[in-house]
């Protein structure tokens, strides 16, 4: 008697549990999400290498900098995070960022994402986390635990042959990229799986003061 195959590894966290699963972000302005999905095409223009499967590319009209990440919500708390989202939007002003260079976690071996870098406005995009997740505590969230790193998450690659690949194709691509955007609106967003890659829908979106 066998204990039967390993358990599958879940896409994303929180997939099976119940609730929306739901993120605050900063949505990049038109102009950057055009300039992003340039680059994209360039790395995807160079082919898999050995003709493997692909990285699993995100959807380029929901591209955003993500804020804290709130996982499954049910329904009787979505309220209180859209107000918190509202606190913290009308708390600061809205800047500039500049993203560029490129890189992947983990690094060597088969990573797992692929992703942009932010380069400049790291300072202010980590004090509208830092808002964001006082806002979420006073809601009734617990604190965020882990040190937030400000990055443009492009593709998550599940451990394909072709990863390391595509990854240093992207890292080639971006070296002198520079690309500028205003972040002048916070958001709650939810995600939704199922028939490619996920879909960001809005469910609270606010201007910065």
């Amino acid at each position: 008697m066998t204990d039967g195959p390993p358990a599958r590894r879940p896409r994303y966290p929180g997939e099976g549990e119940p609730g929306r699963r739901i993120f605050v972000a900063a949505p990049l302005q038109a102009d950057a999400v055009e300039a992003v999905a340039a680059l994209v095409d360039r790395v995807r223009s160079r082919g898999v290498p050995g003709g493997g499967r692909d990285v699993r590319w995100v959807r380029l009209d929901g591209l955003h900098l993500t804020l804290r990440f709130l996982g499954p919500t049910l329904d009787p708390r979505i309220e209180p995070a859209r107000a918190a989202v509202r606190s913290a939007g009308s708390d600061g002003p809205g800047f500039d960022v500049v993203l560029g260079t490129a890189g992947a976690f983990p690094e060597g071996g088969r990573p797992r994402t692929l992703w942009v870098d932010v380069i400049d406005g790291v300072t202010e995009l980590a004090a509208l986390a830092s808002r964001v997740d006082a806002a979420l505590v006073a809601g009734g969230w617990p604190p965020e635990t882990r040190p937030f790193k400000a990055h443009l998450t492009l593709a998550r690659s599940d451990g394909v042959p072709a990863g390391r690949a595509i990854a240093q194709s992207l890292i080639e691509e971006a070296a002198e990229l520079r690309i500028a955007s205003r972040i002048d609106r916070i958001g709650l967003f939810e995600s939704l799986t199922g028939g490619g890659p996920a879909r960001y829908e809005p469910v609270e979106v606010v201007p910065l003061a």
